[in-house]
């Protein structure tokens, strides 16, 4: 049997939403002969979180010293047995069909290393609200997302909350990266850097808007250290593009 692993880190703000990024697990379907499991990583060790993880043995949850949402998803992995590594931010939410949607991708051409979809902003109100300027669906070429996020202002074309990956290439990329914020749109470079992609144009995330989220904090806008993130972000990409390392290696 077949196994995708949903990881999902979350801090005491978010948690309260972890029952309906549950709902939306379990309304998936996947085909015959897979399941899915959910690893919830706690970043820290505190008891607000615990209440708000359901009782399900298809769920795993863990905690550990804080060290930002990056390290919670990489120390996850040690509990993400599967083939196939599907990211999901705790406050947010699946669509119907997102998960069959990555499989069909994966399964059907080995050459796609990773998948990504189209995202849709969950209001406060209920409401969603889309983007006019998505991409066609279909495969994504290596580099491709590295030179539009530098000619559009460090702003990627397919969104990184919405990735699911082969597992051996997100560990031979080492995980998310060590930043405090924008370690999603990082790991997504480096896996464009290395692999062809793939996105879909049915939506596959509801993407809360709510006061609490990390990137509504003054932090995550400070001119200083979003530049030394983007900094980081481009070299790592660029260095794995030099090295012309490939996936798969077979090709």
């Amino acid at each position: 049997m077949g196994r995708l692993v949903i990881v999902t880190a979350v801090h005491e703000p978010a948690a309260q939403h972890l029952p309906d990024a549950y709902k939306s697990i379990c309304a998936q379907e996947l085909p015959e002969g897979w399941e899915w499991q959910w690893v919830v990583q706690e970043d820290g060790k505190g008891e607000a979180v615990a209440p708000h993880i359901p009782d399900d043995s298809r769920v795993i949850f863990r905690q550990g010293r804080p060290g930002g949402p990056g390290v919670a998803r990489t120390i996850a992995l040690a509990h993400a047995e599967g083939d196939y590594i599907k990211i999901l931010d705790a406050d947010d939410q699946l669509t119907p069909g997102a998960l069959a949607r990555d499989l069909a991708v994966l399964e059907a051409d080995r050459t796609i290393g990773w998948t990504t979809s189209r995202v849709l902003d969950l209001l406060p109100d209920g409401s969603t609200l889309g983007f006019d300027q998505d991409p066609d669906e279909g495969p994504i070429e290596r580099g491709a997302v590295l030179e539009h996020w530098k000619e559009h202002g460090f702003r990627a074309q397919v969104h990184p909350a919405t990735l699911c990956m082969r597992r051996e290439l997100l560990l031979a990329l080492g995980g998310w990266m060590a930043l405090p914020a924008s370690e999603d749109t990082g790991l997504l470079l480096a896996l464009n850097a290395v692999s062809r992609g793939y996105f879909t144009r049915e939506a596959g995330l509801l993407y809360r808007k709510w006061p609490g989220q990390a990137t509504s904090q003054p932090s995550h806008t400070d001119a200083a250290e979003r530049d030394a993130r983007m900094a980081v972000v481009e070299a790592r990409a660029r260095e794995l593009s030099y090295l012309r390392w490939r996936y798969p290696v077979s090709e």
